[in-house]
């Protein structure tokens, strides 16, 4: 209705106003909003890693050393069992995942069963009839350790994190494996990871002096090497464990040297105290990690619980000794298996990027509206704004990060954001045309544009609902600010506009409206889609085939996010000399080089292919990049990638596609027939398989922002194809008998205006993303360029015409009548 209550217009007010203030901590010096009080909103929006500059590293947990270690404690349990119930037995030992052994007396088998199974091992105890006894690790117990695991590895990487004063570290568990470490202003993650890479194991031993005097090991002793030099064998059990340490210190010695004092707590202390009092003149060793830092001699009984450690110690190493040693071992080694950085001047750079592209984005689209619309384009702009600003203050109240891609997410919801008020205006416009007056016209042209408006966001929804709970960093903020512009782009077109021209019909006691102030297309305009259709058929077909026949015989130039590798924005203090730096890269053995020179003559992007060893190949090659390169050089951004991560990428981004063309096929059947999910869903697959077609050609860089693109194609696409099917819905009601034909001909050429205006509106404003959007997020803008291009097409000559070839259902149109509207009140 145009009649909008005091609570009515206060409510829409109020979201308005709270907007504002918790938009406002975004632009106000953080000292002056100290003073206010605790309830005043103080929440900015959190700037991703690629906008403020930081580290993004991903380690994956060795859970094979985790149930190693797990089978080994079974081992231990058995051989103690078995020993202490006189049960003998022969080869106890660890194969695959089990512990196996065989009992020397078969008439043992039911004994050893009832001794075993009571026993809490997390494992399954079978024994056959020839006495081979196996112990298989339980599902549960595996998963019980793996949990275990990840949340002690998690604990252990934020203390050490912490202890190194990193500001607002994030550390979150990622998949089943993974903890995900990103650090805002560290550029130069190699100490960090260095750090995080340790297991951190410290035990104690005694030393077998034997072996140092005559080259023979006892029993029960294995060989270490020594940070002294040579090999050192020590007893295999541990007297002491680190987890009784409380504190570590580096500190220089007396003669100069940097030593790390340690102290335990009051189990480990007496524990000391009775070692040192019973083994004056031995050995005691310090293990780290299966290596001796120190072996030093017990000169006398040590009652306090604290000593240090010698070696050949720096500064450095002795204080990062001194933290692992008081943040606690990992469970389990854990390797780097993707990192990403970005230098502080890269982040500038993109904020500058993405606000320009922002600022263009906006001039076109207020423009556009305002030239097409006159002063109800300019309510469409007011709206705009205030979506934008509803926008930042959800991304600040809950904390969100906004990446580059989420930049592009809000870019495009400017222009997407016009699309509800542009089907609402031509629909005031048509309801005029059919002789209303022009209240009766609003008030219609909102109701009936309401259920189109419901649709189309909502199906993008399910694109954007699927980035969010399959994508990663920069990709799910970019699916948070998409998902939050179609909430807010949706109360401020049918709610704050509404309410704006409702008081100016008001006020201005108007009793005629103009809504365009020219017409893109003429209202006699009545093209013949419908005997284009083989055209469009062909058309279609040809670039479908031709783009899946470009991938097969072409392939696709993936970034380093899907085939791994390692990728590298650097920028010289002089111009780049190619081919000198082609020559020192070749010579370094990593295999493929590739040089690309960008934007000014300093900049130059690197690829290096996967390199074979694994992940920390991958590492070691990239460290070679960078001496080689040399130290004055500014490495603004470098990623890279393990093989297995690209993997799961490439994975997970079909999943996503294939799962967002399930929905949305789903959502249209329900809504209007089998006939209609069927045709938007093949047409959508042209949209996404030309569009992986066009990168094949141009050899455009395919990455996850470009399967990013992909999804949100799909929901802008098929925002189109949902606007004209509502219309062949209303139009299988109202026009009974007309052939079918020439109703979808109708259909069509009905919301003609608004399928060009809306696809203006976000053509200049992802143009702008691509013009001035920077080199991160071209891919993703190309992509959506085309996706525009190929969509507007797809809508208009794809999805309808295919109704047509199905023979869509007539009496679907009889389920529902449409209300008259007699009436409208003010």
């Amino acid at each position: 209705m145009l009649e909008f209550s005091k609570l009515k217009t206060w409510s829409i007010l109020s979201v308005i106003i709270l907007g504002v203030i918790y938009s406002l901590p975004n632009f106000i010096n953080p000292t002056y909003l100290e003073g206010l009080p605790a309830w005043a909103p103080k929440q900015k929006v959190n700037l991703g890693l690629d906008l403020q500059g930081g580290s993004h590293i991903l380690l994956a947990v060795e859970m094979d050393a985790v149930y190693k270690e797990q089978l080994e404690s079974v081992q231990d349990t058995v051989r103690q069992t078995l020993r202490k119930n006189d049960i003998n037995y022969d080869n106890l030992i660890i194969e695959g995942d089990a512990v196996t052994f065989k009992l020397m007396n078969l008439d043992d088998k039911t004994k050893a069963l009832n001794e075993l199974k009571p026993k809490d091992l997390g494992a399954d105890v079978t024994i056959d009839d020839q006495g081979m006894a196996k112990l298989s690790l339980t599902e549960e117990s595996k998963t019980e350790r793996r949990e275990f695991a990840l949340e002690q590895s998690q604990e252990v990487i934020r203390r050490r994190v912490d202890e190194l004063g990193t500001r607002e570290p994030s550390i979150q568990r990622q998949g089943e494996d993974r903890v995900l470490v990103q650090l805002p202003g560290v550029d130069d993650p190699e100490h960090i990871k260095q750090l995080l890479g340790k297991t951190a194991k410290m035990t104690f031993h005694m030393v077998d002096d034997d072996y140092a005097a005559s080259g023979k090991r006892s029993p029960g002793t294995k060989l270490l090497d020594s940070k002294e030099g040579g090999k050192v064998a020590i007893q295999k059990r541990a007297l002491i464990s680190g987890d009784v340490l409380t504190d570590a210190r580096g500190r220089i010695s007396q003669d100069g040297r940097w030593v790390v004092d340690f102290r335990f707590n009051s189990i480990g202390a007496k524990k000391f105290s009775d070692i040192t009092s019973k083994s004056i003149g031995k050995r005691f060793a310090i293990v780290l990690d299966d290596v001796i830092l120190s072996a030093p001699r017990i000169n006398g009984h040590i009652p306090g619980g604290a000593g240090y450690i010698e070696g050949s110690f720096t500064a450095e190493s002795a204080n990062d000794l001194a933290v692992l040693m008081r943040a606690g071992a990992l469970p389990a080694p854990m390797k780097v298996v993707e990192e990403r950085s970005v230098g502080p001047g890269m982040g500038a750079d993109s904020i500058k990027a993405g606000e320009m592209a922002c600022v263009i984005g906006f001039f076109f689209v207020v423009l556009l509206m305002a030239s097409y619309y006159g002063k109800y384009g300019m309510v469409a702009n007011i709206a705009l704004v205030a979506n934008l600003i509803i926008l930042l203050a959800l991304l600040s109240i809950t904390g969100s990060t906004l990446t580059l891609p989420g930049i592009a997410g809000i870019v495009l919801t400017m222009g997407m954001a016009v699309d509800a008020n542009v089907v609402i205006f031509e629909r005031i416009y048509e309801e005029l045309r059919g002789g209303r007056r022009p209240y009766e016209a609003i008030e219609a042209g909102y109701d009936r544009a309401f259920t189109s408006i419901v649709d189309s966001n909502l199906t993008t929804f399910i694109a954007a609902a699927i980035l969010f709970f399959l994508g990663t960093g920069p990709v799910k903020g970019f699916a948070v600010t998409l998902t939050f512009g179609l909430i807010t782009s949706m109360f401020t077109a049918i709610l704050l506009t509404r309410l704006i021209i409702a008081k100016f019909m008001v006020t201005r006691k108007t009793s005629s409206i103009k809504i365009h102030l020219y017409k893109l297309v003429p209202n006699e305009i009545n093209w013949p889609f419908m005997s284009l259709r083989y055209v469009f058929y062909g058309l279609t077909i040809l670039l479908t085939v031709g783009s899946v026949a470009l991938v097969a015989t072409k392939g696709l130039t993936y970034g380093v996010d899907f085939k791994g590798g390692i990728m590298m924005e650097v920028r010289m203090d002089k111009p780049a000399d190619l081919n000198e730096m082609r020559t020192k890269l070749n010579a370094l053995d990593l295999g493929e080089v590739s040089l690309q020179e960008f934007g000014k003559d300093t900049d130059v992007l690197i690829r290096i292919e996967k390199q074979e060893g694994g992940d920390e190949a991958q590492a070691a090659a990239l460290n070679k990049i960078k001496e080689s390169i040399g130290t004055t050089a500014d490495f603004r951004r470098v990623e890279v990638v393990g093989p297995q991560v690209g993997k799961e990428l490439i994975k997970s981004g079909i999943i996503g596609v294939l799962l967002a063309l399930l929905g949305i096929m789903i959502y249209v059947w329900v809504r209007f027939d089998w006939q209609f999910g069927l045709c938007a869903v093949i047409a959508l697959i042209h949209d996404v398989v030309s569009t992986v077609g066009l990168f094949s050609l141009t050899g455009a860089e395919f990455n996850l922002t470009v399967v990013a693109a992909l999804l949100t194609i799909l929901g802008y696409s098929i925002n189109d194809t949902v606007i004209i099917y509502d219309r062949v819905r209303e139009n299988l009601r109202k026009y009974r008998t007309m052939d079918l034909r020439q109703l979808l001909n109708v259909s069509i050429n009905e919301t003609l205006s608004r399928t060009i205006m809306t696809s203006g509106t976000t053509f200049v404003a992802v143009l702008a993303l691509y013009l001035f959007g920077g080199s991160v997020i071209s891919g993703f803008s190309l992509a959506m360029l085309w996706g525009v291009i190929v969509g507007t097409y797809s809508s208009i000559c794809v999805s309808v015409p295919l109704l047509l070839f199905l023979n869509v259902n007539r009496k679907m149109g009889e389920e529902t009548q449409e209300e008259d509207y007699d009436g409208a009140r003010v």
